[in-house]
C-alpha cells in the first residue's frame, strides 16, 4: 500500500517595520514612481540587520504595518517587484565589488610572488659580494622579509576580505526572493465629546 510522505510547512521568519505611509520606506529625493526607486537607506540598513540575526535555512518575509492604505495607483505585487528588485541591485553591486576584489588579489599576489622571488635571489646573490657575518646576514634577512611583506596584501584578500562580501551577498539574494504582506493598522476612534452641563 502506497504511503504518501507529509512535508512539514516551512514558515518564513518575519521581519517587521512601521511606517505611517508606504513612501516612507523608499528614498525621497529619488522622484520615480516608489515601484522603480531604491528603499531609504535606514530602511535598508534595518531590514539586512534584522535578516542577519534570523536562522539562514528559513525563508524570510517582509511584513510591513501601514498607518494609511495604499493609493490607488500602488499595489501590493508592485510594493514586493520594487524591494525584491532592489535587494537583487544590492546582490549584484556586491558581486562586481567581490569580482573587482578578486582581480586587485590577482595582481597583488602577481607582484608580491615577483617581488618575492627577486628578494629570495637577491639574498642568495648578495652571499658572493657581502662579507659574511652579521652585515650580510642582516641584509639578506631584509630583502627575505621585504619579499614576504610584500605577500601581505593578496594573502589578506584571499584569506579574509572575501568572505563577509560573499557572505553579504548570499543574504541579499534572500532578501531578494523575500514576500511582503502588508497589515493594515487600525487608528483608534476619537473619543465621543463630552456633553457640558447647562
Amino acid at each position: 500500500m502506497a504511503q504518501h510522505r507529509v512535508h512539514p510547512v516551512v514558515h518564513p521568519a518575519l521581519i517587521e517595520v512601521h511606517v505611517e505611509q508606504i513612501e516612507q520606506l523608499f528614498y525621497s529625493i529619488d522622484p520615480s514612481p516608489f515601484h522603480t526607486r531604491d528603499l531609504d537607506p535606514q530602511a535598508h540598513d534595518y531590514i539586512v540587520a534584522c535578516a542577519r540575526e534570523l536562522p539562514r535555512e528559513l525563508p524570510l518575509a517582509l511584513v510591513i504595518h501601514l498607518d494609511r492604505p495604499l493609493t490607488q495607483e500602488q499595489d501590493l505585487a508592485q510594493l514586493e517587484g520594487a524591494i525584491r528588485s532592489h535587494f537583487a541591485a544590492s546582490a549584484s553591486a556586491n558581486r562586481a565589488r567581490l569580482r573587482e576584489l578578486f582581480r586587485r588579489g590577482r595582481i597583488s599576489l602577481l607582484i608580491g610572488v615577483s617581488f618575492l622571488s627577486l628578494s629570495i635571489a637577491l639574498g642568495e646573490f648578495s652571499q658572493d659580494w657581502l662579507p659574511k657575518g652579521s652585515p650580510g646576514e642582516i641584509v639578506r634577512e631584509s630583502l627575505l622579509i621585504g619579499g614576504w611583506v610584500a605577500m601581505w596584501r593578496p594573502m589578506e584578500i584571499f584569506l579574509y576580505d572575501w568572505w563577509p562580501l560573499a557572505a553579504r551577498i548570499r543574504l541579499l539574494d534572500r532578501l531578494a526572493r523575500m514576500s511582503t504582506r502588508l497589515v493594515q493598522r487600525r487608528r483608534r476612534s476619537a473619543p465621543a465629546a463630552t456633553e457640558q452641563a447647562d
